[in-house]
C-alpha cells in the first residue's frame, strides 16, 4: 500500500491523495506538518517539505514529481494528456498553480491567517494580507478566468492540471475567501464543478476532521461537495 506523508489540506499533498484515489490506488495517509515533523523527516524529504510518497521501500518527494511517478506506475486512468500540446499545456498548468498561484497568493495567505496565529502563536500581518488580496491575487485569477472554460482545463479530460488548480482554491477557500463571481465568473464556477468532480469530493470528505480541527472555514465546500461518492 501507497503511504502519504503530509497533512491532507496541505495543497501539495492534497494533489497527491486526489491522484491516489482518481487512479483507485490503496493508500495510507501519514499527517505529516512541517513545522512538526517526525524523527528521520530530513531523510525521507530533503526540502523539509510535503508530501513525501512511500510505495515499498521506494521514497520519492515533490507532489510533481510523485504524480508523474503514479501517472507512469499506474497509467489508467491517465491524469496527464498524451497529445505534446496538451501534455505541454496540462503541465504548464500544473506548474502555475503549484508555483505562481500557490506561493504568491495561497502559501502567504494561509501562512498569515492560520500558521502566523495558530502554530507560531504570532500575530497575523494584515499588511501583507492586504496586499496579496489587492495586487497579487486579482493578477493571478485574471490570468486563471482567462484559461478555464465549460469543462476540464485541457483536453476535454480531468487531470493534473484540474487538481493542481483546484486543490489552491479549496485552500482559499478555507480561508474564509471566495472567487468573486462578478469578476471571475468562469472560474468560479469552475470550482464549483470541479469539487463535484469524484476523486476531489473524496479527498475533501476525507479530510474534513483535519479541516474543522483547525478552525478552517468549511462552509462552502460543505455547499459543493456531495455527501456520498
Amino acid at each position: 500500500m501507497l503511504k502519504i506523508h503530509g497533512v491532507p489540506i496541505s495543497v501539495h499533498t492534497r494533489k497527491v491523495i486526489v491522484a491516489a484515489i482518481e487512479k483507485k490506488l490503496a493508500y495510507e495517509n501519514e499527517p505529516v506538518i512541517p513545522f512538526n515533523p517526525p524523527p528521520g523527516w530530513d531523510r525521507l524529504s530533503p526540502t523539509g517539505k510535503i508530501p513525501v510518497l512511500c510505495d515499498g521501500d521506494f521514497e520519492l518527494a515533490d507532489s510533481s514529481v510523485i504524480c508523474a511517478y503514479l501517472e507512469q506506475t499506474h497509467p489508467h486512468p491517465a491524469l496527464f494528456p498524451e497529445e505534446a500540446r496538451d501534455r505541454a499545456s496540462a503541465l504548464w498548468l500544473e506548474e502555475y498553480c503549484d508555483g505562481t498561484l500557490f506561493r504568491e497568493v495561497i502559501h502567504g495567505l494561509f501562512f498569515q491567517n492560520v500558521i502566523r496565529p495558530k502554530i507560531l502563536k504570532q500575530e497575523t500581518d494584515r499588511a501583507a494580507v492586504a496586499a496579496i488580496l489587492g495586487q497579487a491575487a486579482p493578477k493571478v485569477f485574471s490570468y486563471l478566468e482567462s484559461v478555464v472554460g465549460d469543462g476540464f482545463l485541457v483536453g476535454g479530460k480531468f487531470g493534473i492540471a484540474d487538481i493542481a488548480l483546484t486543490s489552491n482554491l479549496v485552500n482559499f477557500h478555507y480561508l474564509g475567501y471566495r472567487v468573486d463571481a462578478t469578476l471571475y465568473p468562469r472560474l468560479a464556477a469552475y470550482f464549483k464543478r470541479l469539487c463535484r468532480q469524484p476523486s476531489i469530493a473524496t479527498a475533501l470528505r476525507a479530510e474534513h476532521g483535519v479541516a474543522a480541527s483547525m478552525g478552517l472555514d468549511l462552509a462552502a465546500i460543505e455547499g459543493l461537495v456531495p455527501a456520498h461518492a
